[in-house]
Formats: C-alpha cells, structure tokens, sequence
C-alpha cells in the first residue's frame, strides 16, 4: 500500500514540500470544521429550535382555544415576534422547502416536528422560517425570522477559513520557496559540473544548506585539480617520449638488419599510442572550453569530408534542415572522427545518420565490421581496454582511449554514447547523444 501511495505523491522537492505544508493545514481544517458544527452549531441550534418550539406550543394553545381572543392572540405574537396568518388551502399547498447545503435546517425541522399540532415546515432561505399548525379543520402558518431557530449557517466559517487558509498558506509557501531556492541552486551548480561547465555558485540559505554548498566547492576544486594532474601528467610523458623515439626513428633507418621492418613498426605503433594520449589529453582541456552555437550537421560533414577513407566507404545521410545547438565544436568533431576512425579501421563502409529523439540528439555511426559482443561492451567504454580479441587485430592496436574520448565528451553535453550491433549492417552501432540545448 505504502509503494502505491508514493507512486502518486511529487517527486520534485518544491511539490513534496508544498504536500508537507499543505496536508496539517487541510486536516486541522476539516477537524476544526466538523468538531465546530457537530459540537457548536448543533447544540446551540437545538436550543433555539426548542424554545421556539415551546412558543409555539403556548400560541397554539390560544389559537385552538374554543375562548379564542383575537387581541390576546395579536398581542402574544407580537411579543414572541411571530406572525400569524389563517390558512385555508389544503395542507398539500403547503411548501415544504430546504436547501440541500442548509446544514442546520435538518435539526430545525427535527426539533418543530415534535410539537404537537406542527404538521409543516418551511425553510425557503437563510432569513424566514414558515411553520403550518393544524388542530382539526383549523389551520395556521407561523412566520418569524430563521435567526430564532438557528445560528448562522456554518458556511460562513468555512468560507472564511478556506480564504485565510488559502492566504497564509500562500505566505508560507513563498517563505518555503526562499529556504528551497539555495537547495535547487546547489543542484543546478553540481548539474552544471557534471556536464563540463564550472558555474558561479555562492553558498547561501540555511547553515545545513551552506555547509553543503561549501563541501560541493571543495570537492568541485578537488577534482578540478585531479584532472588538470592527470592531464598534466599524460601530456608530459607523452611529449617526453617523443624525443627518444624520434633518436629510435633515425637510428633504424641507418642500419641495415634483417629485423629493421619489425623495429620500425614497433615504433610506429609507440608513435600511435602516444598520439593517442596527446588526443586524450586534448579531449581533457577542450571539455573545459566554452560552448558555441554551432550547427551540429555542419560540423559532422566537415569531419566526413577530411576523413581520409582509401579504400572503404564513408556515407553521411545529412538531415534537411539544419541544426543550431549550444556545443563545443573541436570536442564534437574530435568524437565524430574518433568514431569514424574506428568504423573504418575495422570496416569496409561506415555510415553516419542523425535524428532528433524525444528532446534528444541521436547521431548514429554504424559499420559492417565484426562489431563488439554484448558481453564487452561495457569493457569498451573503459580507458585502456583493448578488444582486440572481438576485432581484427591485422589493423594494429591502440591505446584503448578512442571510446572512452567520445564517451567524455558526450557526457560533457549532457549525453552519453551507446554501443549496440547494428541491425541494418550487422557490425557496430555507436550512438552519440546529446541534450539539446537551443
């Protein structure tokens, strides 16, 4: 019961707080009002309706009097403020009349009802009461004001607290709002940085709420620094291991060795690996760079068209219209070549596509190469990892970075990159997604 009932409450923080603030003040309301009528209006209307039910009995008695004395009869009225008036239709025209939202007018009709004589009630509105007494063939209708017989109608009191319910609960919610707002700022900053972008953000709010706001710093500096490290350190070891293999380079073309093929292609795969951290490194700094906008096709077939191909196929299905969109534009089109790069490395045609999902960008990068196995497809994504096993090793090796680059740079535009088979060509589908960000 309890996982259905939360199935339906909010799930934002402004909405369950509002159901918090909301819910006391219903209840007490609803309590207040039933203890209220049941306790208040009803006892104090079964007081009056009995004492004018006793008026009615002493009238009656004059009236049905065989020594009937109109000037006695006029003068009793009046004192008891009841108007009286002969009634000689037949019983059934009497209107017997009562608001269904009259709350009280059921207790009065209950109480007059037990005098004798009292055959009809009348209670067409908030302000006259008609009462028809019969004895006999003689019949009367008593007029006096409703305020005899009842308090007022405890509608009032719940109009008047639903409307200074309704206002102070206003006032309370814009105070609530301003205790959220540094809340939901910190969100928007840890959002922000998860994406790449290193917001403006104060603590502020309550000392639980600053308190957190200035462990978020700490840790966003911390990582910060972690990764500029990180950078720092493969870009200094890349760049330091290209002298000596530059001094290996020439060293082996001026031997003459029945092993010198092998050697240098040795070192031309070092020359790639360090090539490919030196990317990886680039990747890092760009991920920090500011956005622009830029159309995203554009920048898709500006990199189709420096690919070199040779031999295999390179497709680029460019949708009609063009799409502007806040990105950065070196760190998509690093991406987009690396997934290239791997389609062609391991394929003989490579096709790219995009579309626009559900409030998300799709570019599709398909090929019809060997792909990877559902089983490692999580292992691709890791830095490092090789999957030499489930492609042709006859292409050379790598770093095991071009994945894990484009992986960073999607998920530094609120994306992530998915790797699945391709239905259409039966090797592997690398799908980059990006949030729109117009």
């Amino acid at each position: 019961m309890f996982q259905l009932i939360k199935r339906y409450l909010p799930k934002g923080l402004y909405g369950r707080a509002a159901l918090i603030l909301l819910l006391p003040i219903v209840f007490l309301q609803l309590t207040v009002s039933v203890v209220f009528v049941q306790r208040h209006f009803e006892g104090v209307t079964e007081q009056l309706a009995r004492g004018v039910k006793n008026e009615i009995g002493l009238l009656s008695d004059i009236l049905f009097s065989e020594n009937t004395d109109l000037q006695d009869i006029k003068l009793l009225s009046e004192a008891l403020e009841i108007k009286v008036d002969p009634f000689t239709d037949p019983v059934d025209a009497f209107d017997q009349r009562r608001r269904f939202f009259d709350l009280t007018g059921f207790i009065v009709e209950r109480e007059l009802f037990l005098q004798n004589g009292v055959i009809g009630v009348d209670l067409p509105n908030d302000y006259r009461v008609r009462i028809l007494i019969k004895n006999g063939d003689m019949a009367y209708v008593l007029e006096l004001s409703r305020e005899r017989v009842s308090a007022s109608n405890p509608h009032q009191l719940i109009v008047n607290m639903l409307i200074f319910g309704a206002l102070f609960t206003l006032i309370a919610f814009i105070y609530l709002r301003n205790q959220l707002r540094p809340i939901t700022r910190l969100a928007g900053a840890a959002e922000s940085f998860g994406l790449g972008r290193s917001v403006e953000y104060k603590p502020s709010g309550a000392l639980e709420v600053r308190a957190a706001g200035q462990a978020f710093l700490d840790m966003r500096a911390r990582i910060e620094r972690h990764i500029e490290q990180r950078t720092l350190l493969l870009s200094g070891v890349s760049h330091d291991l290209r002298t000596p293999l530059t001094r290996l380079r020439l060293g082996l073309a001026m031997i003459e060795h029945e092993d010198k093929e092998a050697l240098e292609k040795d070192v031309t795969e070092m020359q790639a690996l360090i090539d490919e951290f030196l990317s990886f490194t680039r990747g890092q700094s760009e991920a920090q760079a500011q956005r622009e906008r830029s159309d995203i096709w554009q920048v898709v077939e500006d990199v189709v068209k420096e690919v070199k191909v040779g031999e295999r196929q390179l497709e680029f299905v460019r949708p009609d219209a063009p799409l502007v969109m806040d990105i950065r534009p070196l760190s998509i089109r690093r991406a987009i070549d690396n997934l290239v790069s791997n389609g062609l490395r391991y394929a003989n045609y490579v096709r790219i596509s995009g579309l626009v999902n559900g409030g998300v960008l799709e570019i599709h990068v398909e090929d019809d190469g060997p792909g990877i196995p559902d089983e490692k497809i999580e292992e691709a994504l890791k830095p490092f990892s090789r999957l030499d096993a489930s492609r042709n090793q006859n292409f050379g090796t790598g770093a095991g970075l071009g994945l894990p680059i484009v992986a960073d740079i999607a998920h530094a535009h609120g994306g992530e990159l998915v790797l699945s088979k391709s239905t259409k060509l039966g090797g592997l589908k690398a799908t980059l997604r990006l949030g729109l960000e117009k």
